[in-house]
């Protein structure tokens, strides 16, 4: 269970970071799930890990009318750059 949590949250940071989602550039929180299997997508763990890249600060949360919107956290670039790229 929790390697396929960490696929995941790894999934969703490596999705944010090449679509450049930094401060002022920000998606919906029930976009971050799209493009993972379908086994993944639907269960506990994809929001428990969004969660915790939430707590963790990885992400940043910003609530609008429509919607929760997220983005990176730019001071934590180097740490979402070896967590995508080193594993």
């Amino acid at each position: 269970m929790e390697d396929e949590k960490e696929l995941i949250k790894r999934f969703i940071l490596r999705k944010l970071l090449r679509k450049r989602m930094w401060m002022h550039k920000y998606t919906s929180i029930h976009n971050l799930s799209k493009g993972l299997p379908e086994s993944f997508r639907g269960g506990k763990d994809s929001k428990k890990a969004i969660e915790e890249l939430l707590k963790s600060g990885l992400l940043i949360s910003k609530p609008t009318n429509y919607g929760l919107e997220v983005f990176l956290n730019i001071k934590k670039k180097v740490l979402i750059e070896g967590i995508v790229f080193c594993g």
